[in-house]
C-alpha cells in the first residue's frame, strides 16, 4: 500500500509525525510532499508543488492529507481522483470563533471557515478525528454523515516518550503541565489549584511554555503571591520526556470550562501515560472513551480548581495510589496509544477509502 501525505503544518507537527510513523509502521509506503518552511501560506504552495509532481507516481492507493489540511483539501480534489483520507483534527470555526474567539461568530470570517470544515470533509472519502466525541460535534455542526468518520486517538511516540527509571527529586512533589497557554487548556484553573495548596511547601508547580494567555496567568500568579508556582519558557522537544518523569504528577486536562474541552483528549495525556507518570484529567466524554477514573487516571470536574487540589494531594498523601494509577495508565497507552496501534487503524482508513 502506498499513499501521498501532504500535510499544512509542518512534517515533524507532533500530529503529523505520529501519523506518518505509524503508517510506516504497519507497512505503508508513504511519500511525504511536507516542507518545514516558516508560514502557513509557503507551507501549503510547496506542498501542493510537491504534490503535484508526486502524484504521478506510479501505484499510488490513496492521498492522506495531514494537519492543518482544510484549505489543502479542495485543491488535492481538483488535481486528482485518488481517494483522500484526511485528518481533520480540529474545526476551523470552532478554534477561531468559539474557543480564540479571534473572529465574531456571525462575521463573514466564520462562515467561510465554516464552508472550509464542511467542504472539505465532503471531499475526502475518510475522515479522522481523534475522539468519538469530536466526531459527534463534526457531525451534528457540519450536517455530515457519520459513516464517513473514523476516530484515531492523538497517542504519542513511544520512541521519544518512554520511561527510563529515572525518579523524581524526594524532597519535591513536583505538579507537571505544560502547554500553549490557549484558553481551552485552563491553566487559570491549574492556578488557582496551586493558590489552594500553598501551604504545603513541598508541593511545587512547574508550568513549562509559552503562549498568548502567559501574561495573563503569571499576573495573576504575582497577585495572588504564590511562591509555588515555576513558570519555565519553551523547552525543546527531546528534553520534554526528562521534565514529565522527573515529575511526581502529570496534569493533562483540559481543566477549563469550554465546550471544546469536554470532547478532545490533550495530546500531552498521551506523552504523560507514556512516561509512566500519574496524570490528572477531567470528567468529560472524550477521557471517559479511554480512561477510568481512580484506575488509570484521577478525573476532576472542568473548571474545578478545590477538586483539582484534592486530587494532587490524595496522590502526594498516597504514593500506592500514585504507582497503581501510573502503572495502569502505562498500560492503556501501549495496549492503545502507540503509533503501531494508530498505523492499523490508519491503515483500515486507507482501506476503506480506496472500497467508499
Amino acid at each position: 500500500m502506498r499513499v501521498i501525505f501532504v500535510p499544512g503544518q509542518r512534517p515533524d507537527y507532533v500530529r503529523n509525525s505520529i501519523l506518518v510513523k505509524g503508517l510506516q509502521r504497519s507497512g505503508v509506503k508513504v511519500i511525504q510532499c511536507g516542507v518545514s518552511a516558516s508560514g502557513y501560506p509557503t507551507r501549503m504552495i510547496k506542498s501542493m508543488l510537491n504534490f503535484i509532481s508526486a502524484k504521478s507516481f506510479d501505484n499510488v492507493d490513496a492521498v492522506f492529507v495531514g494537519f492543518y489540511g482544510q484549505p489543502l483539501v479542495p485543491l488535492i480534489r481538483s488535481a486528482t481522483n485518488l481517494p483522500i483520507v484526511f485528518d481533520a483534527f480540529l474545526s476551523t470555526y470552532d478554534t477561531l470563533c468559539f474557543e480564540r474567539r479571534t473572529f465574531r461568530s456571525d462575521s463573514p470570517l466564520c462562515r467561510l471557515f465554516y464552508a472550509l470544515d464542511k467542504n472539505s470533509c465532503r471531499k475526502s472519502k475518510v475522515v479522522l478525528l481523534d475522539t468519538y466525541a469530536h466526531i459527534d460535534y463534526f457531525v451534528r455542526t457540519f450536517g455530515l454523515d457519520r459513516d464517513r468518520f473514523m476516530r484515531v486517538i492523538m497517542g504519542a511516540d513511544d520512541e521519544v516518550f518512554r520511561p527510563t527509571g529515572l525518579n523524581p527529586d524526594p524532597s519535591r512533589f513536583i505538579v507537571f503541565f505544560h502547554g500553549t497557554y490557549r484558553p481551552v487548556q485552563g491553566i487559570d484553573v491549574v492556578i488557582e489549584a496551586a493558590h489552594a495548596l500553598i501551604e504545603h511547601k513541598d508541593i511545587v508547580f512547574r508550568i513549562i511554555g509559552r503562549g498568548p494567555e502567559k501574561p495573563r496567568i503569571t499576573r495573576m500568579a504575582s497577585d495572588l503571591g504564590l511562591t509555588n508556582v515555576e513558570f519555565v519558557d519553551w523547552i525543546p522537544y527531546d528534553e520534554l520526556p526528562r521534565q514529565i518523569e522527573m515529575s511526581s504528577v502529570c496534569l493533562g486536562g483540559h481543566f477549563s470550562t469550554y465546550e471544546k474541552a469536554n470532547r478532545v483528549i490533550a495530546g500531552k495525556t498521551f506523552q504523560y501515560l507514556a512516561m509512566k507518570r500519574p496524570v490528572i484529567v477531567t470528567d468529560n466524554p472524550a477521557n471517559r472513551e479511554l480512561f477510568q477514573d481512580q484506575k488509570n487516571v484521577l478525573m476532576v470536574k472542568n473548571g474545578d480548581a478545590r477538586g483539582l487540589a484534592e486530587a494532587i494531594l490524595s496522590l502526594r498523601s498516597d504514593p500506592s495510589l500514585a504507582t497503581r494509577i501510573a502503572n495502569e495508565g502505562y498500560q492503556i497507552f501501549a495496549e492503545k496509544c502507540t503509533p503501531n496501534t494508530i498505523g492499523r487503524e490508519l491503515k483500515e482508513a486507507i482501506q476503506k477509502s480506496i472500497d467508499a
